[in-house]
């Protein structure tokens, strides 16, 4: 069946919904959804999305939507869409420029407004150990002391793991339930549900229908769709070579160390490490690729997990 609206796990697609002028109530009711009520906002601007170092050889950031309500406070929202080396790394890394750039020349007391870090994920973190972290959908970071207290409570990372969201509508009971039921499922409505009536929604689903896009939007969402096609089967073939190769690789390796520590033992080591070098080798796959593909080296970044270097000399 033809998409009647667009794919909001697209570049182009995630900032029509949430990153306008005219999208703004979208994006306000959704960061609603996530905060407690003593913080919600009234009013979002815009700021540039590109931070830049301090000299010409700082390494910049580029963030999908960047605002500031009316108190002050910044907000980076952010959709990743593949897994990567060092993601919680890279989203702490942005959160400094926000911090840095509330510095005033002169006598200046530090009093830093709150700064929020969202990020829609199309993946889940693979390193919770036990319920019900591994299952959880929203996951709320903040610095903590020793004891588990707040020791600072002005810079939060909000992080939603959509493939953990499995609500049904019938299940859905709050907004931001409405709002990730929203995000999943867009792509395959044909029609409104009756509970996504109100004005916000209604509105969410006006800028998302692909009918009414002119033809200069219609060209760009069509190369967002297909570079997230591509990324997203040259990924998921990448990390199942690597994990055919990593398997045979690791079991070759077991088994000569299983000469000298025992062959049950050098078996699951080797497998382990196999499988390491193998989904190593599967990144280095995929940035090769990306690179034939004509996707610049930020892109690829953001994909692989690979480091600037790394991606120059493949």
């Amino acid at each position: 069946m033809k998409a009647k609206y667009l794919n909001p796990f697209t570049d182009f697609g995630f900032k029509k919904i949430f990153g306008e002028e005219a999208s703004k109530p979208q994006l306000i009711d959704f960061l609603n959804s996530l905060l407690p009520e003593r913080d919600q906002i009234v009013e979002l601007t815009f700021k540039n999305n590109e931070q830049l170092g301090f000299t010409p050889y700082d390494r910049k950031a580029i963030y999908d939507i960047y605002c500031e309500n009316q108190n002050g406070e910044k907000f980076i929202v952010e959709l990743q869409k593949a897994k990567q080396n060092y993601f919680r790394e890279r989203t702490i890394y942005y959160s400094t420029f926000p911090i840095r750039e509330q510095a005033e020349k002169g006598i200046w007391n530090y009093n830093l407004k709150a700064v929020y870090c969202i990020g829609v994920l199309d993946f889940t973190f693979d390193d919770y150990e036990s319920e019900p972290e591994k299952s959880e959908v929203v996951h709320t970071i903040n610095l903590k002391n020793q004891h588990g207290k707040v020791f600072y409570d002005k810079l939060t990372y909000i992080y939603l793991e959509m493939p953990n969201f499995k609500k049904e509508e019938h299940e859905l009971a709050t907004r931001l339930d409405k709002w990730l039921y929203f995000i999943k499922n867009l792509e395959d409505f044909q029609n409104i549900p009756e509970l996504f009536k109100d004005e916000v929604f209604t509105h969410a689903f006006q800028v998302a229908e692909l009918a009414k896009m002119d033809r200069e939007d219609w060209e760009r969402y069509e190369y967002s769709l297909k570079v997230f096609r591509d990324n997203k089967a040259t990924y998921d073939y990448a990390v199942e070579t690597a994990r055919e190769e990593g398997l045979l690789k690791g079991m070759q390796e077991g088994l000569k160390e299983g000469l000298k520590e025992g062959i049950q033992k050098g078996i699951q080591k080797g497998i382990q490490k196999g499988i390491q070098e193998g989904l190593k080798e599967g990144q280095r796959n995929v940035a090769r690729q990306a690179k034939m593909m004509g996707l610049d080296t930020l892109s690829i970044q953001k994909l692989t997990g690979l480091s600037e270097e790394e991606i120059t000399n493949l």
